[in-house]
């Protein structure tokens, strides 16, 4: 008998200062049998860092990355169903970075595990041609911090402002300072 994805609701209370993006979001997060709290809470961030000021262009939606391999933790698809933004999790192989900038018009990865650099360095030099990718680290000892916020119903507040993020749930707060790799923002 397959496992089942384990359903997680979240409310975030968006205010991005650094791009005057202001919102209330209530998310439903299906993790994977396989997913940590960690990956999944890196999903969330990721939405958070990259929710749309209107849906006028498509919506921001979670997508099927575990399940499916040829869908990202993330997109955007505008009203034609062509993908505006595409945004991995982890620690994807250059292969699939170059093969999501040919599809999309955006392009963003989060890399958040002590092993990430060593990951970056193999594949800095391959993605090279992708003008439209950025490539984003979030230290490991944040992101496992972020983590302990995960709960199976959520209500955080993510506050962005001059490149530094808080997520807080009115008792804990994480402050997290993604490191950009490559391209730009």
């Amino acid at each position: 008998m397959a496992l089942k994805a384990t359903i997680y609701k979240a409310n975030v209370q968006l205010a991005d200062m650094d791009r005057s993006i202001y919102g209330d979001h209530a998310l439903t997060l299906a993790r994977h049998p396989s997913e940590t709290d960690e990956r999944m809470m890196i999903r969330l961030l990721a939405f958070a860092l990259n929710a749309p000021a209107s849906n006028d262009h498509g919506a921001l939606d979670f997508a099927k990355d575990l399940w499916d391999t040829d869908e990202p933790a993330l997109w955007q698809k505008d009203l034609t169903d062509q993908i505006v933004q595409w945004i991995d999790v982890g620690q994807p192989d250059e292969k699939r970075m170059m093969r999501a900038s040919s599809r999309a018009q955006r392009v963003s990865v989060y890399g958040f595990s002590a092993s990430t650099p060593i990951w970056w360095a193999g594949v800095a030099t391959k993605i090279t041609r992708a003008s439209n990718l950025a490539v984003w680290q979030v230290p490991a000892e944040q992101s496992q911090a972020l983590a302990g916020l995960a709960q199976r119903t959520m209500h955080v507040q993510v506050t962005v402002q001059d490149g530094h993020i808080w997520v807080g749930d009115g008792e804990r707060s994480v402050e997290i300072t993604p490191q950009q790799l490559y391209g730009a923002s």
